[in-house]
């Protein structure tokens, strides 16, 4: 059976493309530096990005404080101008989860992206109680992340699937047979609910082509951040067959530069942001309890970026 497409007005269907995951810029003073912020998103923007989603992993969203958090959403909804949609993060408990969704309304985003909640590991009446409620407190539509303490069964996919204003699922878990079996789930037993899947793993390029094997091509792109020619360049070959610059590109930059992320921790958000820095946009350094890479990894990260350039351009 042929599954519907979303309709083109709907956050489902405006969902295509590089989806790009700006980092959040902070000035010497550790303050937000929301000038460094429009350039990042507009550069974005105008290098192709599918989507904007503000205030998430990469974004610090963990960092940022509840007015932050709101200037950050506006910045993005304002740069993007409506010429992509904004998705913003939202997190934590229920109740603050509520809140900072309808922050990001006032905002101006165009949906949310729910990350899982804090500390806790729920059973799966919770979890679907808790992005219910997330869904049910704006207008918004709502995107689901599942990853480290949330893994949904099939069944509790089904039931957001059915659940009015959540309309997707980012799967952070990597677990393939889990995933083929959720989208089977939803198709079988929701025929009738548009509802969108990508692949939401740290350097995601890396698993782009298994992820594709089950239908699942929509994804987050840190690259994209700091090296939109490549992400780009990447996109392009998987989308269109290009077996031969696929595996130049994950045998020449993407291995490498996820070896290169393992060395550290918290390095899929501050070496994204190191890369940010290696282009020429100074987006100041991560929040505590993130700390930037090792001088000698972001050396390396330079090296990876010239070769990853050059492989593009061949």
């Amino acid at each position: 059976m042929t599954e519907a497409a979303p309709a083109a007005s709907t956050l489902a269907g405006r969902l295509e493309g590089l989806l790009f995951f700006p980092v959040t810029p902070y000035a010497p003073d550790g303050s937000l530096d929301l000038d460094v912020y429009r350039a990042h998103v507009r550069a974005g923007v105008d290098a192709g990005a599918g989507a904007v989603f503000t205030a998430c992993g990469t974004g610090e969203f963990h960092a940022l404080a509840p007015d932050e958090f709101s200037a950050v959403v506006a910045t993005a909804v304002e740069t993007a101008a409506g010429e992509v949609p904004v998705v913003a993060g939202t997190g934590y408990g229920t109740a603050l989860a509520v809140d900072l969704a309808r922050r990001a309304e006032t905002a101006g985003a165009d949906g949310l992206l729910a990350l899982p909640p804090y500390l806790i590991t729920a059973g799966q009446d919770g979890l679907v109680r808790h992005y219910a409620e997330i869904a049910g407190a704006t207008s918004l539509d709502v995107i689901v992340y599942q990853r480290d303490n949330v893994t949904f069964t099939p069944d509790s996919v089904v039931r957001l699937a059915r659940t009015p204003g959540i309309v997707g699922l980012k799967d952070g878990l990597g677990d393939l047979d889990l995933l083929q079996r959720i989208i089977s789930a939803v198709r079988t037993e929701a025929p009738d609910e548009t509802f969108r899947y990508f692949n939401g793993l740290p350097t995601a390029e890396l698993t782009g082509l298994a992820y594709r094997g089950i239908g699942v091509d929509l994804y987050s792109s840190a690259v994209f951040c700091f090296a939109p020619e490549i992400a780009l360049a990447f996109h392009a070959a998987l989308a269109t067959g290009d077996g031969a610059t696929v595996a130049a590109l994950l045998d020449g930059f993407y291995r490498p530069l996820v070896e290169l992320r393992n060395r550290g921790r918290g390095y899929a958000v501050s070496l994204v942001k190191a890369g940010v820095r290696l282009r020429g946009l100074d987006v100041g350094p991560v929040r505590a309890p993130l700390a930037d890479p090792a001088p000698e990894h972001v050396d390396i990260l330079a090296r990876l970026i010239e070769t990853g350039l050059g492989l593009v351009k061949k």
